[in-house]
C-alpha cells in the first residue's frame, strides 16, 4: 500500500461565481481500520483562505502547525493576512524545501484572491509542484472515483447554494466508491461576506 493511501481520506475544492468550496470526508484510519470517524483534513488559515490537506495525517499536522506559524509572523510583520497565492507560494516552498525527505501530503488552496474577490483554487504534489485551474481540483485515496463526477456535475459561475449542492453531490457519490474514505463529510463556502460550514451524513460503514 502506497503511504498516501495509509490514513485514507480525500479533498475537493470547487469554484463558484464570487465564492469557493473546500469539503473533505471525516474518516481517519490506519489501512482498513477506522480510528475516527470525525477527523476533517481542512484547515482554516484566514476568513478567505482555507487549505485541504490529505495523505499521511503526522505529516499533515506537522506542515498544518508551520503553515499557521508562518502566517502568524508573515501578520505580525506586514498587519495584514496572506492571501491564497501567498500561502500557494509558501507551501510550495516549504515542500520543496524537503523534497529528500518529503512531507507525503497533496495540500490544496481554496479562497478569495485581491479586492474583487476572485476565486482562487490550486493544488499541489508532495515536492510543492504546483497546479492552478479555475474550477476544480481533487486529492486523495478517492481521487478516480471524484474526477468522473465532478466532470459531469461541475459547470460555471455557480452562486453558493449550487457550489455547495454541486460539491455535496460529488463528496457523497464519491464515498460509496472508496473504503479508505468516508463516514460523512464536511463542506465549507468562503463567499465575501461570510462562511457557510455544514456537515454532510454519508454512510455510516
Amino acid at each position: 500500500m502506497s503511504i498516501m493511501a495509509y490514513n485514507g481520506g480525500a479533498c475537493i475544492v470547487m469554484t463558484g461565481k464570487n465564492c469557493v468550496a473546500i469539503a473533505s470526508d471525516l474518516r481517519f484510519g490506519i489501512q482498513q481500520q477506522t480510528i475516527s470517524n470525525d477527523y476533517p483534513k481542512v484547515y482554516r488559515v484566514n476568513d478567505k483562505c482555507f487549505i485541504g490537506i490529505s495523505g499521511l495525517v503526522t505529516d499533515a499536522q506537522t506542515l498544518h502547525q508551520k503553515i499557521v506559524f508562518r502566517h502568524n509572523l508573515y501578520k505580525l510583520r506586514e498587519e495584514r493576512d496572506m492571501s491564497p497565492k501567498v500561502v500557494t507560494n509558501l507551501i510550495a516552498n516549504m515542500l520543496y524545501e524537503k523534497r529528500f525527505g518529503p512531507y507525503f501530503t497533496e495540500p490544496l488552496i481554496c479562497g478569495l484572491e485581491g479586492p474583487d474577490n476572485t476565486p482562487y483554487i490550486s493544488g499541489m504534489d508532495l515536492i510543492g509542484a504546483q497546479v492552478q485551474t479555475d474550477d476544480f481540483l481533487v486529492v486523495g485515496t478517492m481521487t478516480p472515483a471524484m474526477y468522473g463526477v465532478c466532470e459531469t456535475l461541475y459547470k460555471k459561475d455557480m452562486n453558493e447554494d449550487e457550489l455547495f449542492e454541486t460539491i455535496s453531490q460529488c463528496m457523497l457519490a464519491s464515498l460509496e466508491r472508496d473504503a479508505l474514505s468516508g463516514w460523512g463529510a464536511v463542506v465549507n463556502i468562503i463567499t465575501p461576506t461570510k462562511l457557510i460550514t455544514k456537515k454532510l451524513i454519508g454512510r455510516q460503514d
